[in-house]
């Protein structure tokens, strides 16, 4: 049956009676703690929610400085690892404080955080109500006993200890803070489940549970309308005589579903009105997909009855020069960029994602495997989560559970990631808690956990007992993982770890492990990687020669702050991480466009690397990374050949760079001339021209919204080529309302605050994020001007 959205704004226009709410509470003020223990008295300032108090900086070499031997590299003896947090000031305790007015009278009140790092104490009118430790987790408290004036102040203490992280987790109340009100008899926080027993694309089985709080022994009556589009396509309304606090339950049958997938992440709504002895107790709205999923062995992983491989990308949670402050336009932009690339899929290492993270993977189509530790009740930390596991890892679970089960976008959980425990006698027993935790409070999909110990796990049966056999690296291990467990399938659940630096390209060209250089950079021919990895290559041929493995998740897919493997022991000022795809300016690296190569099969692809800017006399490495077979260079209009990509059977007769001319066009001596490189494949050409002297600055919009805006800043030559070495400091200046928010250049060594209006090209660009509308304009000595208008998002 169908119904008009007028009939269902008539069904809900009793909602305004029913008294539910929830505010966003944005304005606090902060301040850092001085007596231990003890509320500021003085030193407060204003601040918005989402905030990370370290992101200002500075960036110093003592911040955080930690000694250890990093086992899981395979280090034994420990070493002063600089940067590993990324040099910033996150140890530290500090408050924020609010108010919020005495609700009205039978009232339930509720506080949520979305998280808080960490070790967050929670107090109301100076009464302790509640404690979490995990700061990247979800939690909420009821607040109603302690609400006792007209104004009720609300109190947060977090406190961050050295040596807690392996890489930058940000400081403070980094995601938002809700205020819940609701009638006495109400759905609670994470109420609903729904579940698709059922799936075709001619019939779905929709099932809806909702706990109500309080109803036991009154006439609840339940009215539900499941929307598409806004548009009614079916409805229940029942009535129970509550004698249990169980969840109700409701089952929908639809006709012609639409099926969640990234190429269709088409969302319903569950709308429901829920009475308490005739009267509106509570109105409640739950977000939904309908898709099915199954891993079966020697085939794969299906998504709504098709094989799917994942193209997946592991991601940190800070957003580089934003820091770890949640910001949807910031996530929508890098979403925007991996869609652009092929990916589709998201892992969410090694954390609880933020709830703006899940809702965007929902709507624009990205498949999501959700992990929230990182450490389980052995150490990689000093202070790390394993301090709190044996009383809080259920509890973790739970919430982070009960929070996402219903969306669609999350396709598996991964219940940790290269944890030690992993080589204990009795780890397999540790994996079990976890894995049938999911299994008990979700139940719809697969459980993996990041295994990077080998020999490890298939002797003493970690991976064995786990639904999904997920490899962090050791690509050399798959095919002995794939015949030694019962599961016979393997998950690429960390790939590749190659390193670079965009636009550095040293000579000569050679495929190598921890490569350094003087100004600590990593080659952007992505030829360099770390002891314990490997290049994109092999990852692409194991994904593409074996029908048993389900897909990868490359670490990383951005930039990050902290981890700056390979220069992270005693390598300052290097403090961001050399891994990603994109840099930590929100940039492609040339690896992007090899990926995209591969995964974007919707489009053409057709780089080529590196820059025209050399001496007379050098010769120089060309690679080409392209969908197409092959390809033919030109200098100056002069052939220099045509390449061809390597069958596999060809690719294992080179030894040496084989398995890359199965996936890259290279031309290993190229002379170098002043003027054109050019590449011609039979979907087009594209081309690179030797630069001149810098002469002017130019801007463009990679993104716009109507919060915030990030655009490219570039310096060029007078015909508009890029200057690839170009490290000119570029000053910011807004007006007419838009505000500069920060900038990043994507050099790892950059100590530059990224709040400062000035800040040095690396390579030739750079990135400034603004917020609003306005005009913005970039100067640089000897440059000429650029402005750009920030109007129409």
């Amino acid at each position: 049956m169908k119904y008009t959205a007028l009939y269902i704004t008539l069904l809900f226009s009793s909602m305004v009676f029913a008294h539910r709410s929830e505010t966003l509470l944005t304005d606090w003020e902060f301040a850092k703690e001085t007596t231990e223990h003890v509320m500021p008295q003085k030193g407060w300032q204003s601040v918005q929610i989402p905030h990370d108090w370290a992101i200002s900086g500075p960036f110093e070499r003592c911040n955080d400085l930690q000694t250890v031997a990093v086992t899981q590299n395979f280090e034994t003896t420990a070493t002063e690892k600089t940067g590993r947090t990324g040099g910033l000031p996150y140890v530290g305790v500090a408050w924020y404080k609010t108010t919020i007015l005495m609700p009205e009278q039978g009232t339930h009140t509720e506080l949520l955080f979305d998280g808080a790092m960490s070790e967050a104490e929670v107090y109301v009118n100076g009464i302790h109500v509640i404690f979490w430790p995990y700061g990247y987790n979800a939690f909420h408290v009821d607040i109603t006993p302690y609400l006792s004036r007209e104004s009720n102040e609300i109190s947060v203490r977090l406190q961050n200890l050295p040596e807690s992280s392996r890489w930058y987790p940000g400081a403070g109340l980094f995601r938002n803070v809700r205020l819940i009100e609701t009638n006495p008899v109400f759905v609670p926080v994470w109420g609903t489940r729904i579940t698709t027993p059922y799936v075709t694309d001619r019939l779905a089985n929709v099932r809806l549970q909702t706990t109500i709080q309080n109803a036991v022994g009154k006439k609840i009556r339940i009215k539900t309308v499941i929307t598409f589009n806004g548009i009614g396509i079916d409805s229940l309304d029942n009535t129970y005589d509550l004698k249990h606090s169980l969840p109700v339950e409701q089952n929908f049958t639809l006709q012609n579903p639409k099926l969640w997938s990234p190429e269709t992440p088409d969302l319903y709504y569950a709308h429901s009105e829920i009475y308490a002895d005739g009267e509106l107790a509570d109105t409640y709205s739950t977000r939904f997909g309908i898709r099915s999923i199954e891993i079966v062995p020697n085939i794969g992983f299906l998504l709504n009855g098709k094989v799917r491989k994942f193209k997946g990308v592991c991601n940190h949670h800070d957003l580089g020069p934003l820091g770890a402050a949640v910001n949807r336009s910031a996530l929508r932009h890098q979403l925007q960029m991996l869609r652009d690339m092929g990916c589709d899929a998201i892992r969410t290492s090694h954390n609880m994602p933020a709830q703006e993270l899940v809702e965007l993977c929902d709507e624009i189509g990205f498949m999501m495997m959700v992990e929230p530790f990182d450490e389980w009740d052995v150490a990689k930390c000093k202070n790390g989560y394993h301090r709190f596991f044996y009383e809080w890892a259920e509890a973790d679970m739970v919430n982070m559970l009960h929070h996402f089960r219903n969306n669609p976008s999350i396709v598996m959980w991964s219940i940790g990631n290269e944890v030690p425990t992993q080589c204990s006698e009795n780890g397999y027993k540790v994996a079990l808690f976890l894995q049938s935790i999911c299994q008990r409070e979700d139940g719809t999909r697969p459980v993996t956990c990041g295994m990077d110990q080998v020999s490890c796990v298939l002797e003493n049966g970690f991976a064995g007992v786990m639904e999904v056999v997920g490899l962090n690296y050791r690509t050399f291990r798959y095919m002995e993982a794939y015949n030694r467990t019962p599961q016979r399938i393997v998950l690429g659940s960390e790939t590749a770890s190659t390193v670079s630096s965009r636009g550095f390209y040293p000579l000569p060209l050679h495929k190598q492990a921890d490569a350094k250089y003087p100004n600590n950079q990593s080659s952007s021919y992505d030829v360099e990687y770390c002891a314990w990895s490997n290049v994109p290559d092999e990852d692409f041929a194991l994904q593409d020669d074996y029908p048993w493995t389900i897909g990868q998740f490359v670490w990383t897919g951005f930039d990050y702050l902290g981890e700056p493997s390979p220069y992270d022991t005693d390598a300052w000022p290097s403090h961001s991480s050399y891994f990603g795809i994109i840099d930590l300016a929100s940039i492609p690296k040339d690896r992007y466009w090899l990926y995209r190569s591969q995964w974007n099969t919707s489009e053409h692809t057709l780089h080529i690397l590196p820059h025209w800017n050399w001496q007379k006399g050098d010769t120089i490495p060309v690679m080409v990374y392209t969908d197409a077979d092959q390809a033919e260079l030109f200098v100056n209009g002069k052939s220099m050949g045509v390449q061809r990509k390597l069958t596999k059977q060809e690719a294992l007769q080179d030894s040496l760079w084989g398995l890359q001319r199965r996936y890259r066009l290279i031309w290993q001596t190229v002379p170098f001339e002043e003027g054109e490189l050019k590449v011609v494949t039979k979907h087009g050409e594209t081309s690179v021209h030797t630069a001149g002297d810098p002469h002017h600055i130019e801007l463009l919009a990679d993104f716009l919204s109507d919060d915030l805006s990030y655009i490219r800043v570039r310096i060029v030559d007078k015909d508009g080529n890029l200057c690839p070495n170009a490290d000119n400091t570029v000053s910011f200046k807004t007006k007419s309302g838009l505000v500069f928010v920060a900038a990043a250049n994507g050099n790892a060594t950059c100590l530059v605050p990224f709040q400062s209006t000035s800040q040095p090209a690396f390579n030739g660009q750079l990135t400034a994020i603004v917020k609003g509308k306005g005009i913005l304009s970039a100067q640089s000595k000897g440059l000429k001007t650029a402005s750009l208008s920030i109007m129409n998002q």
